[in-house]
């Protein structure tokens, strides 16, 4: 029997009724109804759509209760990353920070917005016409995990967006995390069935929110605080960050109720202290404190550097120390050749967790702390950061303590290490040879801006290594279909496609034959101003230091680090079978520096879609010319070049007086040039 219209009408009520109730609850901490009629009113819905199942909504309240389980979680790539923050440790860096600021804007006053920063997991949610359709993790910055099932089940996170003025698409970026008395809550019925339990809430929080069955995850006392917004599309977004902040909460998304404007440094610096107080009177775990340039404008004039924005820093709490005894140092070689010492430790409890390693960073670490094995040490925690070595025991020391040497050889393949002069860092000079660094070699010799071998994606690259069948680029030209077809998830078919793409990378160009080597500082623009400046390989892998600073692009760094590569038979030998298999490129002919490099010091910016090329090859093919490439528009960028459906970065550029070439003149100045 279908439901009445009665009843499709008192369902809606409810559900509309018991989100106000929601929002009341978890943004606005101001309930107007007792917990038992809250839980009146989730029955009879309940009650309702057991009778009537047609009455159920994706976003109705009673469907926080979890889905089926997963197999596994999908990937999301977030449309613009989720960056992380820089940290200032003392009062001397937040110092700093206000005066680069204030430095870059020309102000000698900075408004900031300020929050506690949440010890939790980083997500995202995107909201389409209102509705929750997605959420995903932070990941690596750039793609996530796919966990919308599991965050659909936090009470605190609205399914749909409420009020006016609803964008169509608004990505909330914000903290799950578990509230302390959650979290003592959920240990307590752990231990007595005798389970295993949390160490923190950080850690009970991830776990709970990775979990492949939405109903364990909707069984954990999780709760999120949103401090910020993704893409948004269909409205303009308010002018300040504070504003920002309560635009997104009278659509019922919950923001910190310990939030605050603030001008300047002494405010700043006033509000930390304040935070640091009352830090253990907070319902949930903070470690420190964060700041905010508020103007969007001043945001996007001030940009980022690497992979963080320049307008806000993490002001951190000190981190929880101990003390242990350093029982040896190892070098450890990574992905990208640098060396890099661990102390191995006397097993000691710290921050939640027994700690036997730590990190040392550089020579220039070790050398500052003055650290010999057999010292006693102070070692400090916080949150997930890798812990680290704070300072030495001076005396404490005992008599036989030994000193700590650079290896003079890479200790997985005993290559020569360099450490260039001014640099921390020392490196593994065997970059096609060094089994520590033999995937990402590989993975970037395949990749499409070097040799373009298609199909030769970043796990086939790991089993291949892992099962032994390649150990340097070399040897994927001596691959058969035979060998790749046994391989797991990949058949006749595949194995045959992949054997054909690496016929065709065979033929290739100087420029990115050398930018594959993966010399270290060696990228596509350096790589193109080498290969016309010498005109041949062998004439690059002779060159001394001085000759390659003849090359405008090379300064003294880059001039050692080619050296230093092609100074190791190994890479030599590599080489040498590449050349021997088949890789070609044609003759090159020498140009001066200034026809190879037309467009130097020239900065241009993409937008909309163009109908001839990608973004990635339109950005390719400027770098080539000698231009740089930026994501944002400012008073110093020579042009902007716009496709089908531009964003606001045209506009800006009328605004500011900024050249607009559509792809017509772009492919004419590419023609030009090329």
């Amino acid at each position: 029997m279908p439901a009445s219209d009665k009843n499709k009408k008192r369902a809606a009520e409810l559900r509309e009724l018991i989100q106000y109730h929601n929002t009341r609850y978890y943004v606005y901490d101001s309930p107007e109804i007792s917990d038992a009629e809250y839980d009146r009113l989730l029955r009879e819905l309940q009650a309702l759509e057991t009778q009537f199942p047609e009455l159920v909504t994706p976003e109705s309240p009673t469907q926080r209760v979890g889905a089926q389980p997963l197999e596994a979680f999908g990937e999301v790539r977030h449309a613009i990353p989720m960056l992380s923050l820089d940290n200032a440790l003392d009062e001397q860096e937040m110092r700093d920070f206000d005066r680069r600021v204030r430095e870059k804007l020309g102000k000698d006053v900075v408004t900031y917005a300020a929050e506690p920063k949440l010890d939790g997991l980083a997500v995202s949610l995107r909201y389409e016409h209102g509705k929750l359709v997605r959420a995903a993790t932070r990941g690596d910055g750039a793609v996530g995990e796919d966990i919308t099932q599991n965050v659909r089940t936090i009470p605190s996170v609205p399914l749909q967006l409420q009020g006016k003025g609803i964008p169509d698409v608004l990505e909330i970026r914000g903290e799950v995390f578990m509230p302390l008395k959650g979290f003592e809550a959920l240990n307590a019925r752990a231990a007595e069935r005798g389970e295993k339990t949390f160490v923190n809430p950080r850690n009970a929080a991830a776990g709970s929110l990775r979990q492949l069955d939405p109903k364990i995850t909707a069984s954990r006392p999780l709760d999120m605080i949103s401090y910020g917004i993704g893409v948004v599309e269909g409205v303009a977004i308010p002018t300040s960050y504070h504003e920002i902040l309560e635009w997104i909460q009278a659509f019922g998304v919950r923001i910190s109720p310990e939030r605050d404007v603030l001008e300047g440094l002494d405010g700043c610096l006033e509000y930390f202290a304040g935070m640091a107080a009352r830090r253990n009177s907070l319902p949930y775990e903070i470690d420190g404190v964060v700041f905010k340039v508020d103007s969007i404008a001043d945001q996007e004039k001030l940009g980022f550097v690497s992979r963080a924005p320049r307008w806000a820093i993490a002001h951190k709490f000190p981190a929880q120390e101990e003390i242990t005894r350093l029982i040896d140092v190892e070098f450890q070689v990574g992905r990208t050749g640098a060396l890099t010492p661990v102390a191995r430790l006397e097993p000691v409890f710290v921050g939640g967790v027994t700690v036997s390693n730590a990190t040392l960073h550089n020579m220039d670490e070790i050398e500052r702390l003055d650290l010999r094995i057999g010292d006693t040490v102070s070692i400090r925690r916080a949150g997930d950061v890798i812990p680290q070595v704070v300072s030495v025991i001076a005396n404490k020391r005992p008599k036989n303590a030994k000193k700590i040497h650079l290896p003079q050889k890479c200790p997985v393949c005993k290559s020569d290490v360099i450490r260039s002069e001014g640099e921390a860092v020392a490196r593994c000079s065997g970059g096609l040879f060094c089994e520590a660094q033999r995937k990402q070699a590989i993975i970037h010799f395949a990749s499409r801006r070097a040799m373009d071998i298609e199909g030769l994606g970043n796990k086939l690259v790991e089993q291949l290594v892992d099962e032994g069948m390649v150990e340097d680029p070399s040897q994927l030209y001596r691959l058969e279909v035979e060998q790749l077809a046994n391989l797991e998830r990949m058949g006749r078919k595949s194995a045959e496609n992949l054997i054909q793409a690496l016929e065709k990378s065979k033929d290739t160009t100087l420029e990115k034959f050398i930018y594959a080597l993966g010399i270290r500082e060696v990228g596509e623009a350096t790589a193109l101003a080498l290969s016309r400046h010498f005109g041949s390989l062998d004439a690059i892998m002779n060159a001394s230091e001085e000759t390659l600073l003849e090359v405008p692009d090379v300064g003294p760094i880059v001039a050692h680090h080619i050296v230093g590569f092609f100074d190791q038979k190994h890479n030599r030998e590599i080489i040498e079978r590449l050349q021997k298999y088949g890789v070609h490129w044609p003759s090159v002919s020498r140009t001066s520096h200034v026809d190879a490099m037309p467009l130097q010091k020239q900065t241009y910016v993409l937008t909309g879609t163009l109908a001839s090329m990608t973004r990635d090859e339109a950005k390719e093919r400027l770098q080539s010319l000698g231009a740089k490439v930026s994501g944002s528009v400012s008073a110093r960028t020579h042009a902007v070049i716009v496709g089908d459906d531009p964003g606001s970065k045209a506009e800006k550029a009328r605004a500011l007086g900024v050249g607009i070439l559509d792809e017509k003149a772009f492919l004419a100045l590419l023609k030009k040039h090329e």
